[in-house]
C-alpha cells in the first residue's frame, strides 16, 4: 500500500469551513445559549446556517440532501465536531442518528427509506438504536432476551431495554429482537424493526442517571408492542450483521470526536501551565508538566494515525474490523489520560466546575465503555492476531495490514 500522508484539496476545504463555522458561530452561540437558556432557537438558528455554508449532512449521499462525502473526510470532520458540544448536532451528524441513517441506508427498503430516513436527513425527526439490555450482557448480543412473536401481518415485541440513546423525542426506534432463538449460528436469531413513536408498547422507564449527569439514556419496556410485518428492517435473522455494519463506521466516528475532544483539553493544559507561577518559575517550564504534554501529544499523534489508517480501509472497501478495535481502544483511554493530565496540571481549578474539564472527565470514562468495553476490543485483537499467525506464521496482517 502506497502512503500519501498528504490530504486531499476537498477535505481540507470542508475541514477549514467546518472549523471556520465552528469558532464563528456555534461556540459564541452556545455561550451564549448557557446565559439565556434558549437552547431550542439558538439550535434551529445555527442548523439554518450550517445548511447556507453547505456543511449540513456531510455524511449522507447527495440523494439524501447531504454532502456524499467518504469515509476519511468524515472522520476530519467528526475531530473538529468533537471539540464543542453542540457542532455535531448542528450538522445533523450526531450519534445515534448519524449510525441509524447508515443503517438505513444499507438495509432499508425504498418505501422505508421514504418514510424515516429522508424526514431524519432533513433533520425534522430523531430516533434511537434500541439493542442494549440490562439483563444480557451488552458484549454479548446473542445473549439478547427481548423477543419478537410474529402475529399475521403483525409482529409483537416483548422485552426490556437500557441506555437507549435519544429515545426521549425520537419518531422511530430501530430494535433488535430475537425472532428465531434456536437458530444455529447463535448470530442468526435476532432480527431489527422498525417502532414508529409513540407507541403504547413502547414505554420509557425512565432516563437513567450517569456520571455525567442525564443524557437521555433512557431505560426502555417493550409490552406486547405491535409492529407490522412491513418494519422489519433488512432481511430476517440478520439483526446481528446490520448492528455490527452499524457499530464500525460508528465506532469510528465517535474516537475522531473523541480525538477533538482530548485536543481542547491539551490546549487547556498547555495554556494553564504557560501561565501558573510556581515555586520560583512557571509550570511550563517544570519536566514533570512537560512529560505530560510529550505523552499526551505522543497518544493524540498514534490515535490520528490509526483512525486515518481505519477510515482509509473502510473508504476503500478492504478489511477494517481489527483497525477499528485497535483505534476504539486507544482513542478511549488516550481521551481519558489526557484530560485527566489537565485536570491535574489546572489543580483544585480543574476538579471544581468553573472549567469545562470535569464535565469533560465524566463524558471521557464512558469511552471505555459505549461501542464495546475495552475488554471485548482487546479479544477481538488477539483473537485476529492468533488467527493471522496459525494462517501466516506472521502477525503483520494483523497489526497494521499493508502499512510495511
Amino acid at each position: 500500500m502506497a502512503i500519501d500522508f498528504t490530504m486531499p484539496p476537498h477535505v481540507l476545504e470542508i475541514r477549514d469551513k467546518v472549523r471556520a463555522f465552528i469558532q464563528e458561530e456555534i461556540e459564541p452561540a452556545e455561550a451564549e445559549m448557557r446565559k439565556n437558556g434558549n437552547w431550542r432557537d439558538g439550535i434551529i438558528e445555527l442548523r439554518r446556517k450550517a445548511r447556507q455554508r453547505g456543511l449540513w449532512l456531510p455524511h449522507m449521499p447527495k440523494v439524501f440532501g447531504g454532502l456524499g462525502l467518504d469515509a476519511m473526510a468524515i472522520a476530519v470532520i467528526s475531530a473538529e465536531c468533537g471539540r464543542t458540544r453542540l457542532a455535531s448536532f448542528i450538522l445533523n451528524v450526531q450519534a445515534p442518528d448519524e449510525g441509524n441513517m447508515h443503517t438505513m441506508l444499507h438495509f432499508a427498503t425504498p418505501a422505508q427509506k421514504d418514510k424515516y430516513l429522508r424526514p431524519l436527513c432533513d433533520g425534522k425527526i430523531r430516533s434511537c438504536f434500541a439493542m442494549t439490555e440490562p439483563e444480557a450482557a451488552g458484549s454479548d448480543p446473542t445473549q439478547l432476551k427481548t423477543a419478537a412473536v410474529k402475529q399475521g401481518d403483525n409482529w409483537v415485541i416483548n422485552g426490556h431495554k437500557w441506555f437507549i440513546s435519544g429515545a426521549h423525542g425520537a419518531k422511530f426506534a430501530i430494535v433488535i429482537a430475537k425472532t428465531d432463538p434456536d437458530a444455529d449460528p447463535p448470530q442468526a436469531r435476532t432480527s431489527a424493526f422498525i417502532v414508529d413513536l409513540p407507541n403504547p408498547g413502547f414505554r420509557i422507564v425512565r432516563d437513567i442517571d450517569t456520571m455525567a449527569g442525564k443524557g437521555n439514556h433512557c431505560e426502555i419496556m417493550l409490552e406486547n408492542c405491535i409492529v407490522p410485518a412491513d418494519n422489519m428492517l433488512g432481511p430476517r435473522g440478520q439483526g446481528h450483521t446490520l448492528g455490527q455494519v452499524r457499530l464500525g463506521p460508528a465506532r469510528l466516528a465517535h474516537c475522531m470526536r473523541w480525538i477533538g475532544s482530548a485536543e481542547v483539553a491539551l490546549e487547556m493544559l498547555v495554556k494553564r501551565a504557560m501561565e501558573r507561577q510556581v515555586q520560583g518559575g512557571l509550570l511550563v517550564d517544570k519536566q514533570g508538566i512537560q512529560f505530560m504534554m510529550s505523552e499526551s501529544a505522543m497518544e493524540l499523534y498514534t490515535a490520528k494515525l490509526m483512525v486515518l489508517h481505519a477510515a482509509y480501509l473502510i473508504e476503500n472497501k478492504l478489511p477494517f474490523k481489527q483497525e477499528v478495535s485497535m483505534a476504539k481502544h486507544h482513542v478511549a483511554n488516550m481521551l481519558w489520560k489526557i484530560t485527566d493530565r489537565a485536570i491535574q496540571v489546572h489543580g483544585a481549578l480543574g476538579y471544581s466546575t468553573d472549567t469545562p474539564l470535569e464535565s469533560m472527565l465524566r463524558h471521557a470514562r464512558s469511552a471505555r465503555l459505549v461501542d464495546g468495553a475495552d475488554e471485548v476490543h482487546m479479544t477481538q485483537i488477539a483473537r485476529h492476531v492468533i488467527e493471522a499467525f496459525k494462517r501466516d506464521g506472521s502477525t503483520r496482517a494483523a497489526t497494521g495490514a499493508g502499512l510495511l
